[in-house]
């Protein structure tokens, strides 16, 4: 599995077959270059601009934008986990899915604009592998929710997201230093992309940050 992270929530993620699942696409006024991207299949945490934009995702024949469990090919699913995009049910900024993603013998949990987490959620999430997390805080869970619940529920990578740029410097969302204070950390890779299986997943680090790759 190859795993690109374009900028914010985006991520294309291809198989060992060469299929292609793009994640939460964002449109022009999240501030990052904009161009198409073929892929197969798209999903969906929410209907907000910057992670809804279908339109750049070229060639795609399913569209995982709801709860349960969808087929996006053979032996490729994705499951929609509700959850809420704030940490009051939703009166603020509505609802959010969860979309775990099992592929290649691996488990890839997509967060999406996650605002808040409780026990039920973390008992839904276990036996990640990977987890594309939301950090930044004001949209989402801030990084020391987000460092909590991946104690929580130990996945074993977890890749950042959803965090400030240059790009998108006048957001009221935190830059990724405050996510490495939250983990603990200080030293972690940086890779144009993640190539990973589920055989070699247990080398991997426990963290990785992408590069965005807009």
């Amino acid at each position: 599995m190859l795993i690109y992270h374009h900028a914010h929530s985006e991520f294309l993620i291809e198989t060992a077959q060469g299929f292609r699942i793009l994640t939460d696409p964002f449109d022009a006024h999240v501030g990052y270059p904009m161009r198409d991207v073929p892929c197969d299949a798209v999903t969906v945490s929410h209907g907000h601009g910057d992670h809804s934009y279908i339109d750049k995702a070229k060639c795609a024949q399913v569209i995982a934008d709801r709860a349960g469990k969808i087929t996006l090919a053979t032996g490729i699913t994705a499951t929609g986990i509700p959850c809420f995009h704030d940490d009051q049910q939703g009166a603020l900024r509505g609802n959010n899915l969860i979309f775990i993603i099992e592929v290649d013998g691996l488990r890839l949990a997509h967060f999406g604009d996650l605002g808040a987490w409780d026990e039920d959620l973390a008992r839904q999430l276990a036996h990640i592998d990977i987890a594309l997390v939301p950090v930044g805080g004001y949209y989402t869970m801030d990084a020391a929710a987000a460092a909590a619940l991946m104690k929580r529920i130990q996945p074993r990578m977890v890749i950042p997201m959803h965090y400030k740029t240059d790009a998108n410097r006048d957001w009221p969302i935190a830059p990724l230093d405050e996510c490495l204070k939250a983990f603990g950390l200080s030293d972690i890779p940086r890779m144009p992309l993640l190539r990973v299986t589920k055989e070699d997943l247990s080398e991997q680090p426990r963290m990785v940050i992408l590069e965005e790759s807009v």
